[in-house]
Protein backbone atom coordinates (compact mmCIF):
# COMPACT_ATOMS: atom_id res chain seq x y z
CA UNK A 1 0.00 0.00 0.00
CA UNK A 2 1.20 3.35 -1.13
CA UNK A 3 2.92 5.36 1.71
CA UNK A 4 2.19 8.87 0.79
CA UNK A 5 -1.29 10.62 -0.90
CA UNK A 6 -1.16 11.72 -4.63
CA UNK A 7 -1.10 15.12 -3.71
CA UNK A 8 2.41 14.47 -1.47
CA UNK A 9 3.93 12.34 -4.46
CA UNK A 10 2.80 15.39 -7.25
CA UNK A 11 4.13 17.81 -4.76
CA UNK A 12 7.31 16.04 -3.98
CA UNK A 13 8.37 15.83 -8.33
CA UNK A 14 7.34 19.34 -8.35
CA UNK A 15 9.16 20.52 -6.32
CA UNK A 16 12.58 18.59 -6.73
CA UNK A 17 12.05 18.44 -10.58
CA UNK A 18 14.04 15.43 -11.40
CA UNK A 19 12.86 11.61 -10.93
CA UNK A 20 15.75 8.98 -11.41
CA UNK A 21 14.69 6.06 -13.00
CA UNK A 22 16.97 2.85 -12.34
CA UNK A 23 17.25 -0.62 -12.67
CA UNK A 24 19.58 -3.54 -11.36
CA UNK A 25 19.01 -7.26 -10.16
CA UNK A 26 20.96 -7.03 -7.44
CA UNK A 27 19.11 -5.90 -4.24
CA UNK A 28 22.29 -4.55 -2.45
CA UNK A 29 23.36 -2.65 -5.11
CA UNK A 30 20.26 -1.00 -5.82
CA UNK A 31 19.88 -0.20 -2.23
CA UNK A 32 23.06 1.48 -2.43
CA UNK A 33 22.03 3.70 -5.37
CA UNK A 34 18.92 5.06 -3.85
CA UNK A 35 20.72 5.75 -0.40
CA UNK A 36 23.12 7.96 -2.81
CA UNK A 37 20.41 9.79 -4.57
CA UNK A 38 18.65 10.31 -1.11
CA UNK A 39 21.69 12.09 0.01
CA UNK A 40 21.95 13.83 -3.18
CA UNK A 41 18.53 15.22 -1.94
CA UNK A 42 16.56 13.21 -4.38
CA UNK A 43 12.88 12.81 -2.83
CA UNK A 44 11.04 10.54 -5.77
CA UNK A 45 12.57 7.23 -7.14
CA UNK A 46 11.42 5.30 -10.12
CA UNK A 47 12.52 1.76 -9.81
CA UNK A 48 11.97 0.45 -13.64
CA UNK A 49 10.09 -3.28 -14.03
CA UNK A 50 12.90 -4.18 -16.71
CA UNK A 51 14.16 -7.71 -15.69
CA UNK A 52 13.35 -10.78 -14.00
CA UNK A 53 11.90 -10.83 -10.11
CA UNK A 54 11.92 -7.41 -10.41
CA UNK A 55 9.01 -7.26 -8.07
CA UNK A 56 11.48 -8.66 -5.30
CA UNK A 57 13.84 -5.90 -5.54
CA UNK A 58 11.95 -3.55 -5.45
CA UNK A 59 9.82 -4.93 -2.34
CA UNK A 60 13.34 -4.57 -0.65
CA UNK A 61 14.04 -0.90 -1.79
CA UNK A 62 10.14 0.37 -0.21
CA UNK A 63 10.83 -1.53 2.69
CA UNK A 64 14.28 -0.35 3.27
CA UNK A 65 13.43 3.36 1.82
CA UNK A 66 10.30 3.08 4.95
CA UNK A 67 12.94 2.15 7.45
CA UNK A 68 16.21 4.06 6.85
CA UNK A 69 15.42 7.62 4.16
CA UNK A 70 12.16 9.10 5.92
CA UNK A 71 10.01 11.46 2.94
CA UNK A 72 11.50 9.27 -0.16
CA UNK A 73 8.53 8.40 -2.36
CA UNK A 74 9.60 5.29 -4.41
CA UNK A 75 7.42 4.70 -7.49
CA UNK A 76 7.56 1.51 -10.80
CA UNK A 77 8.48 2.50 -13.89
CA UNK A 78 7.93 0.37 -17.50
CA UNK A 79 4.39 -0.36 -16.22
CA UNK A 80 2.49 -1.77 -19.68
CA UNK A 81 -0.74 -3.23 -18.39
CA UNK A 82 -3.16 -3.42 -15.39
CA UNK A 83 -2.19 -6.47 -13.68
CA UNK A 84 1.50 -5.15 -13.14
CA UNK A 85 0.32 -1.87 -12.12
CA UNK A 86 -1.57 -3.65 -9.68
CA UNK A 87 1.10 -5.99 -8.13
CA UNK A 88 3.48 -2.43 -7.63
CA UNK A 89 0.95 -0.85 -6.29
CA UNK A 90 0.33 -3.94 -3.70
CA UNK A 91 3.94 -3.76 -2.92
CA UNK A 92 3.76 0.01 -1.95
CA UNK A 93 4.75 1.56 -4.89
CA UNK A 94 3.55 5.50 -4.73
CA UNK A 95 2.76 5.94 -7.96
CA UNK A 96 3.10 4.19 -11.37
CA UNK A 97 5.16 5.06 -14.99
CA UNK A 98 4.83 3.75 -18.50
CA UNK A 99 6.47 3.69 -21.76
CA UNK A 100 3.29 4.37 -23.55
CA UNK A 101 -0.43 4.76 -22.62
CA UNK A 102 -2.36 1.98 -21.73
CA UNK A 103 -6.19 3.00 -20.76
CA UNK A 104 -7.02 -0.40 -18.62
CA UNK A 105 -4.23 0.66 -16.46
CA UNK A 106 -5.61 3.75 -15.63
CA UNK A 107 -8.28 2.85 -13.22
CA UNK A 108 -6.21 0.36 -11.75
CA UNK A 109 -4.29 3.50 -10.17
CA UNK A 110 -7.11 5.78 -9.97
CA UNK A 111 -9.53 3.59 -7.44
CA UNK A 112 -6.30 3.38 -5.22
CA UNK A 113 -4.96 7.32 -5.71
CA UNK A 114 -2.05 6.51 -7.51
CA UNK A 115 -0.49 8.90 -10.13
CA UNK A 116 -0.63 6.98 -13.32
CA UNK A 117 2.01 9.11 -15.74
CA UNK A 118 2.05 6.80 -19.34
CA UNK A 119 4.54 7.20 -22.43
CA UNK A 120 2.93 9.70 -24.77
CA UNK A 121 4.67 10.72 -28.06
CA UNK A 122 1.32 13.19 -29.46
CA UNK A 123 -0.73 15.78 -28.57
CA UNK A 124 -3.73 13.34 -29.06
CA UNK A 125 -2.14 10.74 -26.69
CA UNK A 126 -1.54 13.59 -23.73
CA UNK A 127 -5.11 14.78 -24.60
CA UNK A 128 -6.35 10.79 -24.02
CA UNK A 129 -4.18 10.41 -20.91
CA UNK A 130 -5.53 13.76 -19.46
CA UNK A 131 -9.46 12.46 -20.06
CA UNK A 132 -8.38 9.41 -18.24
CA UNK A 133 -7.22 10.70 -14.98
CA UNK A 134 -3.64 11.51 -15.48
CA UNK A 135 -2.39 14.76 -13.74
CA UNK A 136 1.01 14.38 -15.45
CA UNK A 137 2.06 12.50 -19.02
CA UNK A 138 5.52 11.16 -19.95
CA UNK A 139 7.00 12.73 -22.99
CA UNK A 140 8.67 9.68 -24.01
CA UNK A 141 10.82 9.43 -26.29
CA UNK A 142 12.46 12.84 -25.00
CA UNK A 143 15.43 12.85 -27.45
CA UNK A 144 13.42 11.88 -30.07
CA UNK A 145 10.94 14.39 -29.72
CA UNK A 146 12.58 17.19 -27.94
CA UNK A 147 11.58 20.96 -26.26
CA UNK A 148 10.34 21.91 -29.06
CA UNK A 149 7.28 19.10 -28.95
CA UNK A 150 6.73 20.20 -25.21
CA UNK A 151 6.77 24.10 -26.39
CA UNK A 152 4.38 23.48 -29.23
CA UNK A 153 1.68 21.39 -27.06
CA UNK A 154 1.52 23.77 -24.04
CA UNK A 155 0.85 26.17 -25.89
CA UNK A 156 -2.73 25.17 -27.10
CA UNK A 157 -2.81 23.04 -23.61
CA UNK A 158 -0.86 25.18 -21.29
CA UNK A 159 -2.52 23.32 -18.26
CA UNK A 160 -0.23 20.41 -19.29
CA UNK A 161 2.06 18.93 -16.54
CA UNK A 162 4.58 16.77 -18.55
CA UNK A 163 7.52 14.79 -17.39
CA UNK A 164 10.06 14.15 -19.98
CA UNK A 165 12.04 10.77 -19.65
CA UNK A 166 15.11 9.91 -22.58
CA UNK A 167 17.94 11.88 -23.21
CA UNK A 168 17.91 14.11 -20.10
CA UNK A 169 21.37 14.56 -18.80
CA UNK A 170 22.66 16.33 -15.46
CA UNK A 171 23.70 19.70 -17.39
CA UNK A 172 22.50 22.93 -17.51
CA UNK A 173 22.44 23.22 -21.29
CA UNK A 174 20.04 20.31 -21.22
CA UNK A 175 18.20 20.41 -18.36
CA UNK A 176 17.35 24.53 -19.48
CA UNK A 177 16.31 23.22 -22.65
CA UNK A 178 13.28 21.24 -20.99
CA UNK A 179 12.45 23.18 -18.14
CA UNK A 180 12.25 26.27 -20.35
CA UNK A 181 10.07 24.18 -22.97
CA UNK A 182 7.63 23.98 -19.52
CA UNK A 183 8.03 20.51 -18.14
CA UNK A 184 7.53 20.18 -14.57
CA UNK A 185 10.30 17.49 -14.36
CA UNK A 186 12.36 15.50 -15.67
CA UNK A 187 13.27 11.54 -15.61
CA UNK A 188 16.91 10.72 -15.94
CA UNK A 189 18.23 7.11 -16.17
CA UNK A 190 21.90 6.01 -17.26
CA UNK A 191 23.29 10.04 -17.21
CA UNK A 192 22.85 9.97 -13.48
CA UNK A 193 24.35 6.59 -13.18
CA UNK A 194 27.60 5.82 -15.20
CA UNK A 195 28.30 2.59 -15.44
CA UNK A 196 31.64 2.92 -14.33
CA UNK A 197 30.40 4.59 -10.99
CA UNK A 198 27.84 1.62 -10.21
CA UNK A 199 30.96 -0.67 -10.93
CA UNK A 200 33.83 1.08 -8.54
CA UNK A 201 30.86 1.33 -6.31
CA UNK A 202 31.56 5.06 -6.53
CA UNK A 203 27.71 6.08 -4.61
CA UNK A 204 29.54 9.49 -3.77
CA UNK A 205 29.74 10.19 -7.18
CA UNK A 206 26.12 9.30 -7.87
CA UNK A 207 25.24 11.63 -4.82
CA UNK A 208 27.46 14.40 -6.00
CA UNK A 209 25.60 14.19 -9.75
CA UNK A 210 21.99 14.12 -7.65
CA UNK A 211 23.44 17.40 -6.09
CA UNK A 212 24.54 19.14 -8.70
CA UNK A 213 21.41 18.42 -10.81
CA UNK A 214 19.10 19.30 -8.19
CA UNK A 215 21.05 22.85 -8.15
CA UNK A 216 20.81 23.46 -12.11
CA UNK A 217 17.26 22.61 -12.02
CA UNK A 218 16.80 25.64 -9.08
CA UNK A 219 18.79 27.73 -11.44
CA UNK A 220 16.53 27.34 -14.51
CA UNK A 221 13.41 27.07 -13.76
Amino acid sequence: MAQYSKLQTLAAMNETGIVPVFYHPDPAVAKQVLKACYDGGIRVFEYANRGDFAQGVFSVLVKYAEAELPGMIMGVGTVVDPATAAMYIQLGANFVVGPSFNPAVAPVCNRRLIPYMPGCGSVTEVGMAQEAGCDVCKVFPGDVLGPAFVKALRAPMPWSRLMVTGGVKPTRENLEAWFKAGVACVGMGSNLFPKDAIEAEDWERIATLCRDALAIVKEVR
